[in-house]
């Protein structure tokens, strides 16, 4: 029976340690006597006998109960007692060759225990590190449970109680979809780590374990083989040509031929075995899955939370194992030539060689093992989506569809353009499906309008059209009287909408208090009323030209426009660089649809293909039949782009006046009205997240409008690059225009300038924004030098704003310790940098802490030091900027009080 079955127990690891300190003792007392046989020769008898009585004297002979090598040096000391005074002419021999040889073989055996003690330390190490990060991995898990717990929880109050949306339902939801995120994130990598554990464990029990007891015997045994080559040759070097020194020589002989590697530690082993460790079984905890609808035990979560973190960990762990496998044919290729070189190398170091590349390749097996097991795992969880784009991540919607019903919209008289793009969004989705080209072939109107009869059909330029001027009429509103349309009394039927549904004649409707008749054949009447753009879904217009193509918005942008079922849209994305169509869907949550592309270069779902877009999205629209059989999703309303989406060709760039974090910033030019406008590019190879964040100044912008904040005018998203469009402010950078302008500059203009900035941050701070990049640096100078506040890249639409993505790209000399030190954002934050800017502007554009690198502003910032006033600020002014840098938050002022400050302070130069 050999260690690796027989020596896995810690006992047996004890036992073992302890022999190899027993013969470790014992050569270095096989050293010791051969060294004083050598001087021995000077005193020939009385040196003999000595070396005899001390060579018997075996220190803890029990630790070697059953060694055959113990046995032969007992022998050997015998017949060197026999042997008397006759070794003096092999005494140099002895030296030079036996003892060398000894002293290397103690020298090595002692590298080998503490080879062996360290590398059985480091493996029972990394099972037991992995096991505590399972343990800290199921805590962490359990936290982000909690924490979606809560945040869900007040999504949901928020989303009761808010009814029709609002920025405080949004920034709930924000929070929610960021818990929801880390939760699923942290799902995943339990589930990788307990794979990886569970392998890894296997692998101790039946691989590293056991490889290393082999190596080790191997190894013993090596040594043993050498240590009989030394007993061999310390009876050669004691050997006389007289028969009494043959006989004594043979007999010495016969006591070294005794020792076999092979049965040296069968005894040893028979004594001190132990069992194989039980198996430690890793298993998901279900309990932690228990309150979440979409996360399953030991089951990756495969949704648009997670996707792209799956598909790099994959190609990570593939391009791991690659290099995996290429390693273990190098130790293979090593091992082989080793084991090849018995006679050229001494047996010891050539075992030494050997079991060093079998320890390696032994791990790298279970290295392979791990990575295999997670890759496995991640592609089988890859595989189960078909043609859709990854599910949402949360189990409850993000966006709410608050629809007012009549009686609601007639109780709040203050809500007149509320029901205008109430109306008007309903009118265009009801007024796009009754007007449809015959190009494609369509199933039954009946099939896709719950049974309805088709009332009005005729020819509107030259293409035969059918309609249901009945949802027509459901829906109009007028506008001017703020009353929705209503029919004649008598009529039943309601859409659930709170709008009567049931006129009398199906061509008759009210419109601006008006009995008008609709004209199937010409159904533009309607539509030039409302002042809609109303293109019905075409089959031969290119897909650029279509309404509801929203060229590469992201996905976050999109799932806001989908907000009732059947909403529909149309995007492109890129995926491994790779172009894509998608198809967004609002049917059940927010479904998405590559669309796919056949051999013919045609395109299709799972039905018929169709050479355009155009005609896909149309046959779908028409036909009323689910995209995929799976999803059972329907397209019933085309979603058109919004006011603030421009089309790329409209843009005209000029010259570059700047550089981004994302890309690069250009003067352009607009077609429309030929408007001079800054425009903020992206650039194409970015990744997804990096667009996002990019397009998220545009989302921020396009709802304010002050005149210290620079003007949103559009976002331009039909092809790449994006652009973000904005209005030109002259004067440039507040930054460059302080340091150019600095001998003209009256403190009176600056003191205007602090007002206009300070202006501005009121206004966000009424926002609930947090800019988090308040500098000069990001503000703009325009006409009579008013300043506008800028570069809305990093801002935040939430009243205190936590960094969980690490502090990269931070502008440490602008940022208060709190968010330095804590990562949490308040608009207090802000109220630190604007001190920061006020120093600025009053240095004339001047580096804050110059000479000091961000470290060490840091250090003296939390010291207590703050910069001293520049030449020429007013006192008031300076303590203004003192009270911005508290320490405390809670001690400085907030932007309404700064404002009346500088306001007063301004004031006073009149």
């Amino acid at each position: 029976m050999g260690f690796s079955a027989a020596l896995q127990g810690k006992a047996a690891h004890e036992a073992l340690l302890l022999r190899q300190d027993a013969e470790l003792r014992l050569l270095d007392l096989m050293r010791r006597c051969i060294h004083s046989k050598v001087r021995s020769d000077r005193d020939y008898a009385l040196a003999l006998g000595a070396l005899v009585q001390q060579g018997l004297k075996v220190e803890r002979p029990e630790d070697l109960a059953g060694s055959l090598v113990a046995k032969a040096w007992r022998g050997i000391m015998e017949e060197l007692d026999n042997t008397g005074r006759a070794v003096r002419q092999n005494a140099e021999s002895l030296e030079k060759e036996t003892l060398e040889k000894l002293n290397t073989l103690y020298t090595e055996k002692r590298k080998a225990r503490k080879n062996y003690q360290e590398e059985h330390s480091r493996i029972a190490q990394q099972f037991t590190h992995l096991s505590e990060d399972v343990a800290r991995k199921k805590t962490e898990y359990t936290k982000a449970l909690e924490a979606y717990k809560i945040t869900r929880g007040r999504f949901e109050e928020h989303y009761i109680k808010a009814g029709r949306g609002g920025r405080k339902l949004e920034d709930v939801s924000a929070k929610y979809q960021n818990a929801c995120r880390k939760l699923h994130l942290t799902h995943n990598e339990y589930v990788l780590l307990l794979s990886e554990a569970s392998e890894f464990e296997r692998d101790f029990r039946t691989v590293l374990l056991p490889g290393l007891l082999e190596c080790q015997q191997s190894l013993q045994e090596g040594f043993i083989s050498s240590w009989r080559s030394v007993l061999q040759e310390l009876a050669k070097h004691s050997n006389l040509s007289d028969e009494r020194f043959v006989e004594i020589q043979n007999r010495m002989n016969g006591c070294a031929e005794q020792v076999r590697p092979s049965e040296e530690y069968k005894d040893f082993t028979e004594k001190h075995k132990t069992c194989p460790a039980n198996p430690v079984n890793f298993t998901f905890d279900e309990s932690l899955v228990e309150d979440s609808s979409s996360l399953l035990a030991n089951t990756l979560a495969v949704d648009n939370l997670t996707i792209d973190w799956l598909r790099h960990k994959q190609i990570e762990l593939e391009a791991r194992l690659r290099d995996n496998q290429e390693r273990q044919v190098a130790l293979r290729t090593a091992a082989a030539g080793a084991e090849s070189s018995g006679g050229s190398s001494p047996e010891v170091h050539r075992l030494f060689i050997v079991d060093a590349v079998r320890k390696e390749l032994n791990e790298v097996r279970c290295e392979e093992h791990k990575i295999s097991r997670q890759a496995e795992v991640i592609k089988n969880a890859l595989a189960s989506l078909g043609c859709e784009e990854a599910p949402p991540g949360c189990d409850i919607p993000l966006e709410s569809s608050f629809i007012e019903t009549s009686e609601q919209l007639q109780d709040d008289p203050s809500s007149l353009v509320h029901k205008r793009n109430f109306a008007q969004q309903r009118l265009v989705s009801i007024l796009r499906k009754p007007f449809r080209r015959k190009s494609v072939p369509t199933s039954p109107v009946g099939a896709r309008r719950n049974n309805h009869e088709d009332i009005g059909s005729g020819v509107s330029n030259g293409v035969e059209v059918e309609g249901d001027m009945e949802q027509l009429v459901r829906t109009v509103v007028d506008f001017e009287d703020d009353q929705l349309l209503h029919c004649p009394a008598g009529t039943e039927g309601n859409d659930g909408r709170g709008l009567d549904m049931s006129p009398p004649s199906p061509h008759r409707f009210l419109l601006n208090n008006q009995d008008c008749v609709a004209d199937a054949a010409n159904p533009c009447l309607v539509l030039n009323s409302l002042n809609c753009d109303m293109d019905s879904v075409s089959t031969t217009r290119t897909l650029a030209d279509e309404e509801w193509f929203h060229g590469v918005l992201p996905r976050e942008e999109v799932v806001r426009l989908l907000k009732h079922e059947g909403d529909f849209l149309v995007r492109q994305t890129t995926r491994n660089d790779e172009c894509q169509t998608v198809l967004s869907v609002s049917w059940g949550g927010h479904k998405h649809f590559i669309v796919q592309t056949t051999a013919e270069g045609q395109y299709r779902f799972e039905g018929p293909a169709f050479p355009t877009i155009s005609a896909l999205i149309a046959y779908q629209y028409n036909n009323g039949q689910p995209v995929t059989s799976r999803s059972g999703a329907i397209l019933r309303h085309p979603i058109p782009r919004e006011r603030w989406e421009l089309n790329n060709d409209d843009i005209v760039l000029q010259d570059k006046i700047g550089r981004g974090n994302f890309g690069d910033v250009y003067k352009a030019q607009l077609k429309p009205g030929r408007q001079e406008v800054a425009v903020k590019t992206c650039r194409v190879q970015l990744p997804e997240d990096h667009k996002r964040k990019f397009l998220q100044e545009g989302r921020i912008l396009k709802q304010y409008d002050h005149p210290n904040i620079v003007r949103l005018i559009g976002i331009a998203v039909q092809k790449q690059p994006i652009m973000i469009v904005m209005e030109l402010v002259p004067g440039g950078s507040l930054l460059v225009f302080l340091r150019n302008h600095a001998a003209i500059l009256s403190e009176k203009q600056l003191v205007a300038m602090c007002r206009d900035v300070a202006g501005g941050m009121r206004y966000l701070e009424s926002k609930n924004c947090i800019h988090r990049d308040l500098a000069a640096r990001n503000c703009l100078v325009g006409h009579e030098n008013i300043v506008k506040i800028s570069d809305f890249g990093m801002s935040r639409e939430e009243e205190e704003y936590i960094v969980s993505d690490g502090m990269k790209q931070i502008p440490i000399k602008w940022t208060a310790p709190e968010a330095l030190n804590f990562g949490k954002y308040t608009s207090l934050c802000d109220v630190w940098s604007y001190g920061i800017l006020c120093w600025e502007v009053f240095s004339r554009g001047g580096t804050p802490y110059a000479g000091f690198s961000n470290t060490k502003a840091r250090e003296k910032i939390d010291a207590g030091y703050r910069m001293p006033s520049p030449d020429g600020t007013p006192e008031d002014m300076y303590r203004l900027m003192l009270r911005c840098w508290e320490t405390e938050p809670q001690r400085r002022p907030h932007f309404h009080q700064i404002y009346t400050i500088v306001d007063t302070l301004y004031g006073t130069y009149r």
